[in-house]
């Protein structure tokens, strides 16, 4: 295990700053003194938790998905805190239910924000990283590590940016810069409330073997993942049990397959009486994304 690095005045960009993960992890980086950069869709939640900040921060507007902005922010963000320590691609979305039922355009949208904009984001600070040798770090998910019915653009994204980081650790890492990944399981935000507003994905969950099937608290899930950016962790993990779980993930999808039909054939009906009434992206975070989108005519 490495040594913890002091975060007394470097510089973290946190994307997805406006709430959840995002938010409480840049006031906790803030606390060990690091000056912050907040990105995100939501202007006055980002002024918000920039005013709760005791260090420099300043915030930036931006789609994650957008290449321009994002070179813009990154630059931006280079001038106004003369370096970039620390990026943490964060931002993210969901959606739940049977993928054929689902709406193509949100389907389509979280594959978008959780994989394409963590690459969009790591392309444009990756020069600044580059000069100090810095650290990324990839928010991922236990979606990651095992498949589950309902979660098919989730999983299918999550299991894209761990590869992703996995990838752009084995090119940079001779340049000095360090890349981890970051796993959680279902944890106290906007987006796993609003999936639980799903009587069925919440029951579903519900049904998942222990310790899987627990919603875990945020602010113990968060300490950890400052432990792993002090630590410049390969690998964090917001609950530790996660660990556990590489050791058996090759067994995961065939136990999945066998467990999730079982529970698909129990829900179907109540999934075809609700089948006009999901589809888009769940929580506060989403519903942000989907006025975005609205809002430029995307």
């Amino acid at each position: 295990m490495r040594a913890r690095t002091s975060l007394e005045g470097k510089v973290a960009a946190v994307t997805g700053a406006a709430r959840g993960v995002g938010e409480l992890l840049a006031r906790k980086l803030a606390a060990r003194g690091a000056k912050i950069a907040l990105i995100g869709l939501e202007p006055q939640e980002l002024q918000r938790v920039s005013a709760l900040l005791p260090t420099e921060s300043g915030q930036w507007h931006a789609d994650v998905t957008d290449v321009v902005a994002m070179e813009r922010v990154a630059r931006e963000v280079t001038e106004r805190f003369g370096t970039v320590d620390i990026v943490v691609a964060n931002a993210g979305v969901a959606q739940g239910g049977p993928f054929l039922d689902s709406d193509a355009h949100s389907w389509s949208r979280v594959v978008e924000v959780n994989l394409i904009g963590s690459a969009v984001t790591s392309r444009a600070f990756l020069p600044a990283l580059l000069q100090s040798r810095g650290y990324l770090l990839q928010i991922a998910s236990l979606a990651a590590i095992t498949p589950a019915p309902m979660m098919s653009a989730y999983c299918a994204s999550k299991s894209g940016v761990e590869a992703f980081a996995h990838c752009l650790r084995a090119e940079v890492g001779h340049r000095g810069v360090k890349v981890g990944v970051g796993y959680l399981s279902w944890t106290d935000t906007d987006m796993v409330r609003g999936a639980d507003e799903d009587d069925v994905m919440r029951e579903l969950r519900q049904r998942l073997p222990w310790p899987a099937n627990r919603t875990y608290p945020l602010g113990p899930a968060v300490d950890r993942i400052v432990q792993g950016i002090e630590r410049r962790s390969s690998h964090v993990y917001g609950q530790g049990w996660l660990r556990g779980m590489h050791a058996v993930r090759g067994y995961l999808p065939g136990i999945i397959a066998a467990v999730g039909q079982r529970e698909m054939r129990r829900f179907e009906p109540r999934l075809a009486a609700t089948r006009g009434a999901r589809g888009g992206l769940v929580g506060a975070g989403g519903a942000a994304d989907e006025k975005t989108r609205a809002e430029r005519g995307a």
